[in-house]
């Protein structure tokens, strides 16, 4: 079909990589609006229908819960990298044609 998204653009596709990558470290840098930026690396804890969460340890040791959406993913106002690496887990986002 001529109108079909691209697999890249398909918030399916960014749910079920992240299902497969549960309890896997993730560095994620997400656009908090009014230029803040954060960046956190932590552990996927739990991959919902619309939304996936990250366990991040804060300060003195506390661990604090982070939820971001797939759409947030989709895009690119969040950012999910490899801490190893630093390769980008999804590519850069491309607009639908």
């Amino acid at each position: 079909m001529e109108n079909e998204i691209p697999a890249v653009n398909r918030v399916d596709v960014i749910r079920d990589k992240l299902l497969a990558m549960q309890g896997q470290k993730i560095r994620v840098k997400a656009n908090m609006g009014r230029s803040r930026i954060v960046e956190c690396t932590g552990t996927l804890v739990q991959a919902h229908p619309s939304l996936f969460v990250v366990e991040v340890e804060g300060r003195r040791g506390r661990i604090a819960r982070q939820s971001y959406q797939y759409v947030d993913v989709l895009t690119g106002t969040v950012e999910l990298f490899d801490p190893e690496s630093g390769e980008s887990l999804f590519g850069p986002v491309e607009p639908a044609e």
